[in-house]
C-alpha cells in the first residue's frame, strides 16, 4: 500500500474517533473493507479507483452493493435462535 495513503487518517462516523485508511480496509468481521469506505474517503483521494485496482473483482462489486451490517441485537437474536435449533436436533 502506498505509504501516503496508509498514513491518511480521518474521523470514523461509525466509531466516533480517528482511524487510518488501513483500518477501514479490514474493518468488517470478515476482514473486508468497511461498507462506508468510499463514502468516507472520496474527498481525500480517488478511493474508488484505488479499491477497484487493489481488490478482487467479486469483492469490489460486493463492496459497491454492501449495506450497513445488521444491528448487534438482531445478530444476537439470530445466534441464539441458531443455538436453540442445534440443541433441539441433538
Amino acid at each position: 500500500m502506498d505509504s501516503t495513503i496508509k498514513a491518511l487518517e480521518r474521523r470514523c462516523p461509525r466509531l466516533g474517533g480517528p482511524v487510518g485508511f488501513d483500518y477501514c480496509l479490514t474493518a468488517e468481521n470478515d476482514q473486508h473493507p468497511c461498507f462506508k469506505i468510499i463514502d468516507c474517503w472520496w474527498e481525500q483521494f480517488d478511493v474508488y479507483h484505488y479499491l477497484e485496482a487493489s481488490l478482487p473483482v467479486k469483492q469490489f462489486h460486493a463492496l459497491l452493493q454492501a449495506g450497513p451490517p445488521k444491528p448487534k441485537a438482531s445478530s444476537l437474536v439470530e445466534l441464539i435462535e441458531a443455538a436453540r435449533q442445534r440443541t433441539r436436533t441433538e
